[in-house]
């Protein structure tokens, strides 16, 4: 027997939190028609099942939690369909934890060892950069003053 709409998003939103973009692709996926993906996704919402907001916030906490950085993860946010202006509120790049994140980031991956070698000191920041830590904070903690405390 063929699950409804409803369960198919219910179900997925048991999982995990989604964006409404998430959702609408994921059951238009699943063959449901646009007008009853529209229909539903609106239900949704206003019961309050599904919310961008819980979703960032959500998607947030997951992804620093994974090590990485305010820019990887704003562009991630962006790609979900997660407006400019949920992302921005959400997302405070002068929060201290996320150079707490960058600082346990290099640490787990390289230790507390510096390196005089230039190459090595790229790929570290290449690195870093790809977990999306902006560069002035990266050059930063190249110093090493930022891993003693």
């Amino acid at each position: 027997m063929a699950r409804s709409i409803n369960e198919v998003a219910i179900a997925a939103l048991a999982r995990r939190e989604h964006s409404a973009l998430e959702m609408r692709r994921k059951l238009m996926q699943k063959g449901f028609a646009e007008d009853e993906v529209e229909a539903s996704l609106k239900q949704l919402v206003d019961n309050n099942l599904l919310s961008d907001e819980r979703f960032t916030e959500s998607y947030i906490n997951m992804r620093r939690q994974r090590g990485y950085g305010p820019l990887r993860i704003s562009n991630e946010l962006r790609e979900r369909g997660v407006a400019d202006e949920l992302v921005s509120n959400y997302l405070d790049r002068n929060d201290p934890i996320w150079r707490q994140t960058m600082r346990a980031q290099y640490i787990k991956k390289y230790g507390r060892d510096g390196t005089a070698d230039y190459a090595e000191k790229a790929r570290r920041a290449k690195y870093l950069q790809t977990r999306g830590f902006p560069l002035d904070w990266i050059f930063k903690l190249d110093s090493m003053d930022e891993l003693d405390y």
